[in-house]
């Protein structure tokens, strides 16, 4: 398994390290070209994450209906192209522009289906942590690098490096990554249930998680800094103390995690504790800048990454298990549209509650929002009673997919031509694989 998603998960880590390594300069970058303004500095910050919005959901639906690897290929592509326009850049129009071509390669939701693609379901989640433990890394790095580079040589430089990260990504995808599986499905099933795949209520939770833990991730990421630097008499330079510890300390949330949801069956359990980890820990950063105590401000921080790493992997994992496969492009693409939104509006509106309200405002929203985040997740069915059998494909079982899809308790069977096997997903509770395939012979 590990050896199949590695490439894979450098691609992601690299692209998101050029995405992260500028966020720390960039505002000031953009601040120091001639006739700007304040609506052009955020357009030129926030314009990745706009167009990212815009096509994440188109890129997925096109990774349904052709070659995944393709359409990575194309998103890598348009980033690069945009990196380049952003270094070269010497007015703000043109770095508008770069950042706004960048987020037009929106492949983050095409590679997550892609690794879902490649690995086997009961190790879906596994796969989930090991590609969200490299973009924590790439995290954790850039956070520590850019303003590094970007203070000393300019930070033009860090689009040039993002560039070439983009360049090494695309060498590993075309020497490294095998073509995506070809699949085949019954087409009068996928017909009939598309409407169904496009309102799962378990999709639709799914969706609004995404949308929940960025935007808290986003509101965050606005509060750290404000508050160490109001009440605590932090520089700017000293933040990576913070974020480092919280973003190690997240990675190795993750395993445990992983086994609670996957070898122990319990994915419910670890959403709701990821999700308490969030409450808890905004309780404790409004606490610590009430008494103005800098350890109770860093452990509530602290919490909030154990919470992130556990919710991140988890609800990748479980988005690609509720929707079927020849649907799973487009569900991760409207799970990562619904993620870019979040963190649209955590980021746009965090410094605007914490000047006009404080701390406690903020407190009471995230609150309530994790309570009714906690009543949405009582009402999705535990994907853990879903079951997979492998069988290799014969001549006779090509013929009878409409008919395994009919047999009770079978949610959805589809081929895999490229290793020719027969896939069976069943609901557990309602059949067995003795049953299924006494049924098929």
């Amino acid at each position: 398994m590990i050896k199949q998603i590695l490439p894979l998960t450098s691609i992601v880590v690299l692209r998101f390290l050029g995405l992260f390594i500028v966020l720390p300069v960039i505002s000031l970058y953009a601040n120091s070209f001639n006739e700007t303004s304040a609506f052009m500095i955020g357009l030129a910050v926030g314009g990745a994450y706009l167009t990212q919005l815009i096509f994440q959901t188109p890129f997925g639906i096109l990774s349904d209906k052709y070659n995944r690897k393709v359409i990575v290929l194309i998103g890598l592509v348009i980033f690069l192209i945009g990196s380049l326009i952003c270094a070269f850049a010497h007015t703000i129009q043109l770095l508008i522009i770069g950042r706004l071509i960048q987020g037009v390669g929106a492949v983050g939701g095409v590679v997550s289906a892609q690794v879902a693609d490649m690995v086997k379901e009961e190790q879906r989640t596994k796969a989930m942590a090991i590609m969200g433990g490299g973009i924590f890394a790439s995290f954790t790095l850039a956070m520590v690098v850019g303003p590094i580079i970007g203070g000393s040589i300019g930070a033009q430089w860090l689009f040039f490096l993002t560039a070439f990260f983009t360049l090494i990504s695309i060498f590993v995808l075309y020497f490294m990554v095998p073509d995506s599986p070809k699949l085949t499905y019954s087409f009068e099933s996928t017909k009939k249930d598309l409407s169904k795949d496009i309102f799962d209520k378990n999709l639709w939770v799914m969706n609004f998680s995404s949308f929940f833990e960025k935007t808290l991730m986003s509101l965050i990421f606005v509060i750290i800094p404000l508050a160490l630097v109001d009440h605590f008499s932090f520089s700017e330079e000293e933040l990576w103390k913070i974020y480092v510890p919280g973003a190690m300390i997240g990675i190795f949330a993750m395993a445990p995690a992983s086994i609670l949801a996957e070898k122990y069956n319990k994915p419910k359990l670890v959403l709701f504790i990821g999700i308490f980890c969030f409450l808890l820990a905004y309780l404790f950063i409004t606490l610590a800048d009430f008494e103005k105590i800098l350890w109770i401000f860093t452990f509530g921080i602290l919490l909030f990454f154990v919470g992130f790493a556990m919710l991140e992997p988890i609800m990748q994992s479980l988005t690609s298990k509720y929707a079927k496969a020849y649907f799973r492009g487009t569900a991760l693409g409207n799970f990562t549209t619904a993620s870019y939104v979040g963190s649209f509006v955590g980021g746009m509106f965090g410094a605007l509650l914490y000047h006009h309200f404080g701390l406690s405002v903020i407190s009471a929203i995230v609150i309530i929002s994790c309570l009714l985040w906690i009543l949405m997740i009582c009402f999705i069915r535990n994907p853990q009673k879903q079951k997979n059998i492998y069988l290799p494909l014969q001549e006779n079982l090509r013929e009878k997919i409409s008919m395994i899809e009919n047999l009770s308790g079978v949610i959805e069977c589809y081929i895999n031509e490229s290793e020719k096997i027969l896939i069976i997903k069943y609901n557990s509770t309602l059949t067995n694989e003795k049953e299924i395939i006494e049924k098929i012979n």
